[in-house]
């Protein structure tokens, strides 16, 4: 079975070698260049983060990325899709705004920011990729037509996936929002009656009118005896986005875990091959491996992190660094006062430790068989030479 290269860089700096010339080296080494032909129409993928949200890759590392495409001869563009669920990235004008709150403006960055799927989010193009679970996938347009692809993601855990790499960032994130319809589309939640207040919190963050509060049925359990409502989720409107999930403080609502939850990651998986059509040998990975927090930067906070800021990889093969950045956050200890530092000894599966139910590992399985890369890799350490030379 080949290996596929994947580089890393850890995050010591120095008068000599800062980080931000040591992401520049990185994607040297890593051969980011070779995969950008001249005047390539590039995106660069990214999440912005959501309003309030603070574990998102920071504007000014991505600087470096920007200036390495352009090195080569790409024209590079920063865009990500509008989401789902209620919040500040559901249509152009406030993901444009929020993303710039949060520090992404061409001054810094270098570039010129683009909402994938246009204002509405219903700027898409159908690639076809005739798989077991999607026969057609909707990518949001400024990705399909992109003329190569660079993926820059902040590796963290994630609540539906289990983990969210490259994979997750291409996957899911490039799609248009009835690409993600179609990908959540096995994720419907439940209540937990026992938690259920009925405080409606649930039906502020819905955007779909998919929950109400009823009646609480006769004897069912509940948390007070005053408590007559509950929440009800109306299946034929919920899409499965999980923003409820998380909105709920009683954590009353929960993944209904006999739902397919293979289903969900093998969409996402053939997804990432609809988002790559075209462009295999024009794209690029990289993954962030700081402030690891135990669920996506969707939310608008960030818990924190799960281990110790680790360092940034780099390769051509989506599926190997994903599979490297598990191993390697797996490898560490987990840190006091996150959500696993009270775990002694510290988990070995810390993804299995948050999300019991999640079977994360098929996302890399499945992504192997559909020839998108190779699990096994080789680790490559870019270790910068005792004094900087002029680029």
């Amino acid at each position: 079975m080949p290996r596929s290269a994947v580089y890393f860089i850890d995050l010591r700096a120095d008068d000599t070698w800062n980080l931000l010339d040591k992401i520049h080296l990185l994607l040297k080494e890593a051969g980011l260049a070779s995969r950008i032909p001249k005047k390539a129409l590039t995106a660069v993928k990214i999440h912005f983060g959501e309003r309030g949200n603070t574990a998102f890759v920071r504007p000014l590392l991505v600087r470096p990325i920007i200036d390495a495409i352009a090195e080569a001869g790409g024209r590079p563009f920063l865009t990500d899709a509008g989401t789902l669920y209620v919040g500040t990235r559901g249509n152009a004008v406030d993901h444009l705004l929020t993303a710039v709150r949060n520090g992404f403006v061409l001054e810094v960055v270098g570039a010129p920011l683009i909402i994938a799927d246009g204002l509405d989010g219903r700027d898409e193009v159908a690639v076809p990729v005739c798989l077991k679970r999607c026969q057609d996938t909707y990518i949001a347009s400024a990705v399909a037509r992109a003329e190569a692809l660079v993926s820059v993601a902040h590796f963290k855990l994630h609540e539906l996936a289990g983990f969210g790499g490259a994979m997750k960032n291409v996957g899911m994130g490039a799609a248009s929002r009835r690409g993600k319809l179609q990908q959540h589309s096995v994720m419907e939640p439940k209540i937990r009656p026992k938690k259920c207040i009925a405080c409606g919190t649930c039906l502020k963050v819905c955007a779909h009118d998919a929950l109400s509060l009823g009646d609480r049925p006769e004897g069912m359990a509940r948390p007070k005896e005053s408590i007559k409502k509950i929440a009800r989720i109306d299946a034929a409107k919920c899409v499965g986005c999980g923003s409820c999930i998380h909105a709920c403080p009683e954590e009353a609502i929960d993944i209904n875990w006999d739902n397919d939850i293979a289903g969900f990651l093998e969409r996402m998986v053939e997804y990432t091959v609809g988002a790559l059509y075209g462009k295999q040998d024009k794209s690029f990975f990289i993954n962030f491996l700081t402030q690891i927090s135990p669920a996506c930067d969707c939310h608008a906070s960030a818990d924190a992190p799960i281990v110790a800021d680790l360092g940034i990889m780099a390769s051509a093969d989506p599926v190997a660094i994903d599979q490297a950045s598990v191993d390697l956050m797996n490898a560490q200890p987990v840190l006091a006062g996150s959500r696993l530092g009270s775990m002694n000894p510290s988990p070995t599966d810390k993804i299995r430790a948050v999300y019991p139910n999640i079977p994360w590992e098929h996302q890399l399985e499945y992504a192997e068989s559909l020839g998108l890369g190779f699990r096994d890799y080789e680790l490559i350490r870019v270790q910068p030479p005792k004094k900087k030379k002029g680029r």
